[in-house]
């Protein structure tokens, strides 16, 4: 009974509440970064140097009209926000955040779950994420919606496939889909991101674009589409897109961790630690870029996925698994 219902239990909302906390500070995080970076201060109104914006954001939200353009398909209209957050927080179940405890005599795992297809398990749910984005925009009844619904459909399952051969030579290193045992096999002090740099590159590079971020924010696009896929939405149907968009941050932050800077080894600290302060100095590193790069032309950035990053994903994988055959 306590292994079976109450433990996971607990786990379940322990995970998904810091988590979530974790999440909705991020955004905090990067409108006082991005001041900084602009020479402003930042929210600074509610609370001791903003601190509680988040809350008062969530609690705007939620109290904001609701409004339904008259020409959409209001179904699916619904139901697109929920696609794009469900996905989102669905795929912090399987992320190791640390290795095993022990507490109470009973040794405790710090993820909700280890499935041996670990890897596919967050590549398919994260492209399910991004049916969200496109059928918000197809549904919305604009045009505008319906142009940032087209670009993310591309440009997203375009950045899939480079992410996903990326990918392919950590498994190879590894020899496991299993996300707690490509952290295992970095145990040896070297990381993947100095046995796979070309991979690093590749999968960080293509994850910005998957999250729609500057300079890669097509599906957006404020100055050319409105605010593109979300333009109709209001309320707590915008919240849960903004929600699902920083829940997708994080995740990707997290694999970042996982995959190529070794999940939660350090010296000294707790585990837990060490993969957190990992998962927000990439965090930063993305708010950096997003401060730095202007955004890029839509057929700059589908040049970028097919001409150079889907080539070199590919040509690293070839030469990863010749390397490893000469090696034996």
């Amino acid at each position: 009974m306590i292994d079976y219902l109450i433990i996971p239990v607990i786990k379940l909302i322990v995970i998904f509440g810091v988590c979530l906390f974790f999440i909705a500070y991020t955004t905090w995080l990067e409108r006082k970064v991005l001041g900084h970076f602009q020479l402003r201060l930042g929210p600074m109104r509610v609370g001791y140097h903003g601190l509680l914006q988040p809350i008062a954001d969530g609690i705007k939200n939620f109290f904001k009209e609701e409004v339904i353009p008259e020409n959409a398909d209001k179904a699916v209209f619904l139901l697109a926000p929920i696609i794009s957050i469900s996905a989102a927080i669905i795929l912090l179940a399987v992320i190791p955040f640390g290795k095993p405890i022990t507490l109470f005599g009973k040794q405790i795992t710090l993820y909700l779950a280890n499935p041996s297809i670990g890897v596919l398990f967050i590549l398919g749910f994260a492209t399910l994420g991004a049916y969200g984005t496109i059928l918000g925009g197809w549904s919305s009844g604009n045009k505008y919606g319906y142009m940032g619904g087209l670009r993310a459909s591309a440009m997203i399952i375009s950045y899939e496939l480079s992410m996903a051969f990326s990918v392919i030579a950590i498994i190879m290193l590894s020899g496991s889909f299993s996300l707690v045992d490509m952290v295992n096999a970095q145990q040896n002090g070297i990381w993947n991101i100095i046995r796979q740099p070309v991979a690093f590159f590749v999968f960080f590079i293509s994850g910005i674009a998957e999250l729609n971020r500057i300079p890669f924010d097509m599906p957006e696009a404020e100055s050319e589409l409105c605010c593109g896929y979300n333009v109709e939405y209001s309320s707590m149907k915008f919240a849960l897109f903004f929600l699902a968009e920083y829940t997708h941050l994080f995740v990707f932050a997290s694999l970042v961790t996982t995959l190529f800077l070794g999940g939660w080894q350090g010296p000294a600290l707790p585990g837990v630690v060490w993969f957190f302060i990992k998962t927000f100095a990439v965090i930063f590193i993305c708010i950096w870029i997003r401060a730095t790069i202007p955004r890029l032309r839509y057929d700059k950035v589908m040049k970028l996925e097919w001409k150079f990053m889907l080539p070199v994903a590919i040509a690293n994988v070839i030469a990863t698994g010749a390397v490893m055959a000469l090696l034996g």
